[in-house]
């Protein structure tokens, strides 16, 4: 392990999966840490997007038995530089039989060109994200979502984290180089990845030439609606009305391309499933996988986001929701929002796989506490009398401040003490 590597919650997630499938696929935008959490457990590790080594993209098209020889795990980082070797690790694992011998990474989904089989049963995907504010060492974790979960409500805690910090810690975003690196330079981090990926990595995605204007506008309308549920629609309109500089399907090839290269993700609506004549609403809030990317793209530093404290307040759900989803990852959990047709809105539902949930709101300060509260204990109230089991919890998500209880039993947690 490299002196420098700031430990993280994918690597507990990954040494699990080395347990239980022969391969594993990390998947993530570029720059989020896969090379190196994968390297940390592998016994041989190649590189082979690295521009010098054409030596090694041959072998692995012409004869990667060669490469399989050696100390297992084997690393095939960006294994997507050689299409075929997915056919090639599947075959290996059938053969083999055996657990951990492989992890694959990639920075963007390629073209079904190269390999036939989806790796089902044998290539297990497990999905990372930029570091959370508990990995950077900007939170403390002293309120633990697996303790909620498990029934520990017996909670306390103060973060000292100052508006303008949120601020910041919101534009740097939670990319290793931008944790790394000194406060002043932190955003330039994220600006040249932005560049990188709207004039490089959106071509390189698919062979498609791309209007970087158009990829651009459409990367600052998903940033002005980064916590919604701005229709598709909507969005594409965005992009193609003030000049038509490209058409509707351009604009959802691109779009595509950013999924493909795990730039954006939205988070799908959830269903408590209750015998309820109400409807949910199924369209998906709008996220980045990262807060800072939507900060970059509307041209937005720390001071600018302060002082237009609406943005700031989606932008701050943005970065919880980037948080939640880290966390929820290691519980095997997954990250949803609620939303009905009674315009009963609940910012995140984290629901585990064994049926267990916790709904949480998002708010900037503990002023907004009371109206949350009432949202969360209105869905409970929905679910039980529909015949749903009550939440693990009920939490309210704050920028700073002290961890406290409401009479109802909703959990105020600021951002700078939630923790895995």
């Amino acid at each position: 392990m490299k002196k420098d590597y700031i430990p993280r919650i994918a690597d507990k997630v990954l040494e699990r999966m080395l347990h239980t499938t022969g391969a594993v696929l990390i998947t993530g935008p570029k720059g989020c840490g896969k090379s190196t959490t994968g390297a940390c457990q592998c016994g041989t590790e190649y590189r082979l997007q690295d521009p010098e080594n054409v030596s090694l993209r041959m072998l692995a098209s012409t004869k990667p038995s060669e490469l399989f020889k050696e100390k297992k795990p084997i690393m095939l980082d960006e294994w997507g530089e050689v299409p075929s070797l997915w056919d090639s690790v599947r075959n290996e694992v059938d053969l083999s039989d055996m657990m951990g011998e492989f992890i694959l990474t990639g920075s963007s989904v390629p073209k079904e060109d190269g390999f036939s089989h989806s790796g089902v049963d044998r290539i297990a995907p497990m999905r990372m994200y930029t570091m959370s504010l508990f990995e950077s060492g900007d939170s403390d974790g002293s309120v633990s979502l697996k303790a909620l979960f498990d029934g520990d409500h017996d909670i306390a805690g103060r973060s000292d984290l100052t508006i303008s910090d949120i601020a910041f810690l919101t534009i740097r975003g939670g990319w290793p180089r931008s944790v790394r690196i000194d406060r002043e330079y932190a955003q330039d981090v994220v600006m040249n990845y932005y560049n990188a990926t709207i004039g490089i990595d959106v071509f390189k995605v698919d062979g498609k030439k791309k209007n970087i204007e158009a990829v651009d506008r459409l990367m600052r309308s998903y940033a002005r609606n980064i916590s919604t549920m701005a229709s598709m629609k909507s969005i594409i309109q965005d992009v193609i009305s003030s000049d038509n500089l490209v058409s509707q399907a351009t604009v959802e090839d691109y779009l595509d391309s950013l999924n493909r290269l795990f730039i954006v993700e939205d988070v799908p609506a959830w269903s408590h499933n209750v015998r309820s004549k109400t409807a949910i609403r199924t369209t998906p809030k709008r996220h980045f996988v990262d807060p800072s990317l939507a900060a970059v793209s509307l041209n937005m530093d720390a001071e600018r986001l302060m002082s237009d404290m609406k943005t700031f307040g989606f932008f701050f759900e943005s970065l919880c929701v980037r948080d939640l989803r880290v966390y929820s990852d290691l519980l095997k959990g997954k990250v949803r929002h609620y939303h009905d047709s009674n315009d009963l809105e609940v910012d995140v539902i984290v629901e585990l796989r064994d049926g267990r949930w916790g709904a949480i709101e998002v708010k900037m300060g503990a002023s907004d506490v009371p109206e949350a509260e009432e949202n969360l204990v209105k869905l409970r109230d929905l679910v039980v009398e529909g015949g749903g089991n009550e939440p693990s919890f009920m939490m309210v998500l704050i920028s700073t401040g002290y961890v406290s209880v409401t009479d109802k039993g909703v959990f105020v947690v600021p951002i700078g003490c939630l923790g895995p």
